[in-house]
């Protein structure tokens, strides 16, 4: 299977990449996210609806659309193993807080002895066995992007300790679980909450890490890259639901 990830070449070389969260199971729509020349795809399995081959299909669909696959996990101890067997090329963990939960998640996602990964040369990741061995698993942890959701105060306190984790390649910002965790509910555009973001960004550079975040409007995102960001993805069914309701006086 390929293992090269356009996304993290990306990160490397300080280079943007623009995709799509997707929440629902919508292969087709996953092709037209490819043909309009996105890099990546998350696929949301912390809020969305996807069964385990629905997953395995939205991946597949990805792979084959030009797209990196990315999951985005739930909360279950498997979900990082199981994702990354099904062939994603990325994970984003929601919720991480402390430098050791980060140190979990790249335990989780990297095979020994970086990590603990079960390894299982059958998965459609390692080609159903065709792809299998030492080399895959090292192509695998050198290509897998590791990224995790930084999207509470706690978070925010323990920024610099959770960036320093060998293995992390991103810290992603949840600006909306960040403003209602932070106890603005009234949107993402509170000044203390611009201000704990810009705290992140701040030692996410002095420690060489890329930062990325949420953006659904043209003028968002490019506010976004031009602070720094170097991963963006839009939501789909928000860009969907301002499309329907432009269309119509109500």
């Amino acid at each position: 299977m390929r293992l090269k990830n356009k996304v993290k070449e990306n990160l490397k070389n300080k280079k943007p990449s623009i995709g799509v969260i997707l929440g629902i199971y919508a292969p087709s729509l996953v092709e037209m996210v490819g043909h309009a020349g996105y890099d990546f795809i998350i696929i949301d399995d912390e809020h969305g609806t996807y069964s385990a081959s629905e997953m395995e299909n939205m991946i597949r669909t990805a792979l084959l659309s030009d797209l990196v696959p990315i999951v985005r996990v739930d909360y279950d101890k498997s979900s990082i193993q199981k994702a990354l067997d099904r062939g994603a090329l990325g994970v984003q963990v929601p919720m991480i807080n402390t430098k050791e939960e980060a140190v979990e998640v790249v335990r989780r996602a990297k095979y020994p002895p970086i990590g603990k990964r079960g390894t299982a040369p059958m998965t459609r990741a390692a080609s159903f066995g065709y792809d299998a061995g030492k080399d895959f698993m090292d192509r695998s942890d050198e290509n897998i992007v590791v990224i995790v959701h930084i999207e509470t105060p706690e978070a925010v306190r323990n920024i610099e300790e959770i960036v320093r984790v060998d293995g992390i390649d991103l810290a992603f910002v949840g600006p909306y679980d960040l403003s209602v965790n932070m106890g603005y509910k009234e949107g993402i555009d509170h000044p203390e909450v611009n201000k704990a973001i810009d705290f992140v960004y701040e030692k996410a550079k002095e420690n060489h890490i890329a930062v990325g975040t949420v953006a659904n409007t043209k003028e968002r995102i490019d506010k976004t890259f031009r602070k720094g960001a170097l991963y963006i993805p839009v939501v789909a069914t928000e860009v969907i639901r301002k499309g329907f309701s432009d269309l119509i006086d109500k």
